[in-house]
Order: structure tokens, then sequence, then C-alpha cells
């Protein structure tokens, strides 16, 4: 018998595979992070390994590792500032306006590739994951007490019943409802419409980034612009810089942005957007890794353009870390 519990232990171990993606994509609406979201679930299947033997029951093995996940994020979320987009911080900057040295990493919200927590099948699963996955929400997401953060996303996005919830959080069900309640109305406040629309269809969407992906290869500028509404932004984290409009953006290409010219791109996808890749040029046939990019559109036009200069998100997104000719 001991041989045959040992088996089904192993055989138990082996499963925690099939939930790392889901497990991934709960954990980085939770600390909006990709960096620390894979932090979280490695930690998550670790302790799941080391303590399956205590697992009540083979049914149970996906609401037990999303306990195990939420605390794993709870004591990670203890006593950090909450991750935030340029826009929450300042006004926006003029063109001319001197580039600061930058806030460190854990500032700022991330991006994250679609790979890694994007799920398979069902279409409407699909949008679903999308829409919760986009900068805007993340970054609203963070403005929730941990508690509450959990709460919506396990009632609203994975459509857990309040009785699950309630479980898994070791709370009643009124402490859930309230919980929800409470979320909800902060989430009204933020306005997530003006921080992040998604009234296009995802075929409009990759026409708009192929349009500015050219431009911006051409160093065409002023196509580029074009293709931007007139309140556009336009940030760098980990710069606090951001713009405003087509006219600053513009400036800022031909001034402080110049070393873009030349650039070359990779196409990649997160946060449910199509996005790029960017490698600015470093010598004869050389091109180094320098940013993530993502659009959010509306209209048919651009809102926002989300830029992440960080190399090292780079492996995160499978992507090489320099281009030669």
């Amino acid at each position: 018998m001991a041989g045959v519990a040992t088996r089904d232990a192993l055989e138990t171990k082996l499963d925690l595979e099939q939930y790392r993606r889901e497990l991934t994509g709960y954990c980085y609406r939770m600390l909006g992070s990709g960096f620390d979201a894979e932090d979280a679930v490695q930690e998550t299947m670790v302790r799941a390994w080391r303590n399956v033997d205590k697992l009540e029951s083979p049914e149970a093995l996906r609401s037990w590792l999303y306990r195990i996940a939420s605390n794993v994020c709870f004591d990670m979320l203890e006593g950090s500032k909450k991750r935030a987009r340029p826009m929450d911080l300042n006004s926006p900057s003029m063109a001319d306006t001197t580039i600061d040295s930058g806030l460190p990493e854990e500032t700022w919200i991330q991006p994250m590739p679609d790979a890694k927590v994007m799920p398979d099948g069902d279409p409407a699963e699909v949008a679903q994951a999308k829409e919760t996955l986009r900068l805007a929400f993340v970054a609203a997401l963070q403005h929730l007490p941990p508690k509450q953060r959990a709460v919506l996303i396990l009632r609203e996005v994975l459509r857990w019943q309040a009785t699950e919830v309630a479980a898994l959080l070791d709370t009643s069900v009124a402490s859930v409802n309230s919980a929800l309640q409470r979320a909800r109305a902060t989430l009204d406040e933020t306005d997530l419409d003006a921080t992040g629309s998604t009234e296009v269809d995802d075929e409009e969407e990759r026409d708009l980034l192929a349009k500015y992906v050219d431009a911006f290869e051409r160093y065409d500028i002023e196509a580029l612009v074009a293709l931007l509404h007139e309140d556009a932004t336009f940030t760098m984290p980990p710069y606090q810089l951001w713009l405003q409009g087509p006219t600053e953006i513009f400036k800022w290409f031909f001034g402080q942005g110049k070393g873009c010219e030349g650039s070359r791109v990779l196409p990649t996808e997160a946060n449910g957007k199509p996005g790029y890749a960017s490698y600015k040029p470093a010598g004869e046939g050389l091109w180094k890794a320098w940013g993530i990019v993502i659009l959010d559109c509306s209209n048919g036009k651009i809102d926002h353009v989300n830029q992440f200069i960080y190399p090292e998100l780079f492996p995160l997104f499978g992507l090489p870390t320099e281009l030669r000719a």
C-alpha cells in the first residue's frame, strides 16, 4: 500500500504543471509584474510539491494551489507600494523636458507575454482574459487592498462561486460579498474606459500596429502621429516623464528620442494586445534589445503607446537580446 500511495503522490506532483499558466495569470493580476508572477508561481509549486501529501483529494488540487498562490501573493504584497503607470504619478511633460533618471522597477506596472497567461480554446474565455489582462485593468487592480484584489479576480475574472472564495480565503460568504462590493466601487472610480479602451476588434488592432511599425521603422514620424488620437499618451517606464498629444510625441521623436531612428522590431503579444520588441542600433549590423511596446486602440486610432524600456524583459518574452544583419 505504501508503494501505491507514493505513486499516487508522485502523479499528483506531476499534475501541478497543468495549472502553471492560469496560476501565472492570477498572480500577474495580483502583483502587476511578470517577474513577480513567475516567482510567485514557482514558490507556489515548491510549497505544493513539498506538502502534496497534505492534499485531501485529487479533486481539490486546483483550489488548493490557488490557496497557496494567494498566500504567496499576500506575503509578497505585504509592506510593498502599489505599482502604477506614469500618468498615475504626475502630469504630462513637454517633449523637451529633461528625462529623469528613472524609478525602481517595483514602481511600475510591467507587461506580461500572452504566451505565459492566455488560455487556449473557448473564444469567450480568451476575450475575457484579454480584457482583464490589459494594462489599465491591471493598474486599477493595484488600487485595491490585497484581499479585495483576490476576491475580485476570483469572482469576476475566474468566475468562482462566493462559497468557493470564502473557503479559499478562510472567511465567510458575507465577507466575500462585502469585499467584492467595495472592490467594484473602487474600480468604478478609476474610469477604466478613459485609461485603456478596447473598442476595436483584433483585425483592426493588428492593422493599426502594422501601420505604426511601418512608420516607425521608416522613421516617418508624420505618418506615425497621424495614427494617434488627439489626447493619445506616450509612456516609457522606468522614466516618470510621459507625453500627451501628437504634437509633443512628434517633437520627442526628433529630440530626445532621435536615437530610435534605424531601429528594428520583432512582433510579440502582451496583455492581450499585439505589440513589438524594439531593438536600437548599436553599431554596424548590430541592434540591441531596448524595449517592449504595447498599443491601446479605440475607434480606429491609437490611444496609448506603452513603452517599457527594460532589455531584461526580452528573455521573459522568449526574445533574443540582440539582432545582427
